[in-house]
């Protein structure tokens, strides 16, 4: 007995530091494995395969699925119990239907027909065992992604390179054979790439008539990943499932989702994406009742097209599976509720998720209120005053004024121009629609060639501006530019405070807005002489628009995009990723930050006007 005694005693400390070098070499083999299975799929569905390949890739298939089943295994023999606090319950459950794919090596095949053999067949079947394969390898490779925060990655760097790649990974994938109807080139594949995951809408070919359907889902796949966030999405499998991530990991997503602390931390996450489905499965029914029986599509063509569009208008993305995008004359009459359905889908992709969180706050405020009245019949006497918060005030009203600007500029300038025939419900709807879609969607119904000087000049200004901040839109954010305004009050009013609805406006909010334009407009102007340099037969509006609705992520174009050479599309590729990943964002992942020193410099004026 007291030899057993003793082993016990030192089972963990003759034994642990082994157990963690098999388990290390272990999770590195599952992430290689993780990897070589995404890869086995991609190539499978993209290339045409002949009976060997095939072959080859099944053995892969099954290579994969004993090493995720011995990771486990291990994971659960040799450290339970720190592996008990580290699973969440979902994580159980899939552990639970990986060794369920035993069963069907265990026991043989049912002879007799029932429910029984259908369950072994469902167990023993290709799709069962790929669609758990790939939910483990991304869950691993998310959990590993969110591991290297724990090594003090500056975020920002880190959320840059998790867009590259992405973009990287579906310019790949745009280049299957399967993708394409005649091919594309590299060019054209990583420009479309980067405007689906910077969720802009440029693009240099006609999607349509180029990519197949294969290609079409690679491409609303890369708008959802980008319209998240790359890292919102990481973060939230590796939180939910597997719930083993560091306080320092922990404080950086929270940073990135705006959450307002870390017990808040995967309900936000939660939240962004039960927002993201709700209201894209409430837009695709809503676009689908506008459309069905009035295309010529089958019902499962019909669902499709709404999916696509929905996610694409929610994401703000300004992709559309139609030629000549939503300006085709299959769309233009009689189908209002099309674009009021979108725009209302880019407005709310557009004012940021949490907005949403806030809204959501809101009414369940006034629901308990109101059952509260119910159950009692009496008023409650103390209320919440603030149920708005800062953030929301300055964003919907923002969101409001130039929505109602733009609607009325448009249809003033384009009434008897691009409207010219129209009935009036289709005028003020598609001024509605085109005040919207500026603001950062990137869908067109009507040539923006043949508007006029001043609608282009309000687009420009819709375009720059953009929507929310944390949401699917781009351009400098609408409370970036409110800040801005105030400050400027401010300043022709000879105050020293910056104030708006009772509240005094902080110094970093300040200087960050301030910051964002200035930034915005050096960019911009760099780009544009770049381009014009490049491209000297182009006009400047024309390279002017295409710049900012590149650095906007809106995806609007004078139909230049086709006619631009290889390097300008690089360029503007590049333009579309830095709007994407934020300007400040991109220079705090470069630049060395400078630390905080606690003495101060005597201070000074600057002689300006």
């Amino acid at each position: 007995m007291k030899i057993y005694h003793k082993f016990l005693l030192y089972q963990n400390k003759l034994l642990k530091p082994y157990i963690h070098i098999i388990l290390g070499l272990v999770g590195a083999l599952t992430y290689l494995a993780s990897l070589a299975l995404i890869v086995g799929v991609v190539y499978e569905h993209g290339f045409p395969l002949s009976v060997d390949e095939i072959a080859k890739i099944q053995v892969l298939y099954k290579a994969v699925w004993v090493i995720f089943l011995i990771d486990v295994t291990l994971h659960i023999s040799l450290e339970y119990r720190s592996t008990k606090k580290q699973y969440r319950g979902l994580a159980w459950i899939l552990s639970v239907l990986l060794y369920l794919t035993l069963i069907p090596v265990i026991f043989y095949q049912p002879e007799e027909e029932g429910a029984i053999l259908q369950f072994w067949e469902f167990l023993h079947g290709k799709f069962y065992h790929l669609v758990l394969l790939l939910i483990f390898s991304f869950l691993n490779l998310s959990n590993g992604l969110v591991r290297l925060l724990g090594h003090r990655t500056n975020p920002s760097l880190m959320l840059a390179v998790s867009f590259l790649a992405i973009i990287l990974i579906g310019t790949g994938l745009l280049m299957l054979p399967r993708c394409t109807v005649n091919g594309i080139t590299w060019v054209d594949s990583l420009f479309t790439a980067t405007s689906a995951v910077c969720v802009t809408g440029l693009v240099p070919v006609d999607v349509a008539t180029t990519f197949t359907t294969s290609g079409l889902v690679v491409i609303i796949l890369l708008i959802q990943i980008g319209g998240l966030g790359v890292m919102t999405l990481t973060s939230f499998f590796a939180m939910f499932f597997m719930g083993n991530t560091s306080l320092y990991n922990q404080l950086v997503v929270r940073d990135m989702v705006s959450s307002n602390s870390l017990g808040s931390l995967l309900s936000t996450l939660l939240y962004i994406l039960g927002f993201t489905l709700v209201i894209e499965g409430i837009g695709m029914v809503s676009i689908w009742f506008s459309i069905h029986g009035t295309l010529g599509m089958s019902l499962e063509s019909e669902l499709a097209f709404s999916a696509f569009h929905s996610i694409s208008a929610f994401c703000n993305a300004g992709f559309s599976t139609l030629s000549g995008n939503l300006g085709n004359p299959m769309v233009m009459t009689n189908h209002n509720w099309l674009f009021i359905s979108v725009s209302f889908l880019v407005i709310l992709g557009g004012i940021g998720f949490p907005i949403l969180v806030n809204f959501k706050d809101i009414v369940l405020y006034h629901l308990r209120h109101f059952w509260g009245f119910v159950r009692t019949r009496k008023l409650e006497k103390h209320r919440t005053l603030h149920l708005y918060n800062l953030n929301t005030k300055i964003v919907l009203i923002m969101t409001f004024l130039l929505l109602v600007i733009g609607t009325l500029a448009i249809a003033a300038f384009e009434w008897n121009a691009s409207f010219a025939g129209m009935p009036v419900a289709d005028k003020w709807t598609q001024a509605f629609f085109n005040a919207t879609c500026p603001r950062t969607a990137g869908f067109s119904s009507v040539d923006l060639t043949s508007l006029g000087v001043q609608t282009l000049l309000i687009y420009l200004v819709l375009m720059w501006i953009g929507g929310g901040a944390q949401s699917t839109a781009g351009g400098v954010k609408v409370s970036a530019f409110a800040v801005v305004v105030l400050n400027l009050v401010a300043v022709l009013r000879g105050t020293e405070r910056v104030e708006v609805f009772g509240r005094e406006l902080s110094h970093d909010s300040i200087r960050r807005s301030n910051a964002t334009v200035v930034m915005s407009l050096g960019v911009l102007f760099l780009f544009i002489f770049i381009l014009s340099v490049l491209e000297p037969q182009v006009s400047l509006m024309a390279l002017t628009f295409e710049c900012v609705s590149a650095l906007s992520t809106v995806g609007s174009s004078l139909n230049l995009t086709p006619k631009l050479c290889d390097a300008s599309k690089l360029l503007v590729a590049l333009l579309m990723f830095i709007g994407r990943v934020g300007l400040i964002t991109l220079m705090l992942g470069i630049v060395k930050q400078k630390k905080n020193t606690k003495y101060r410099y005597p201070s000074d004026n600057i002689i300006i006007n």
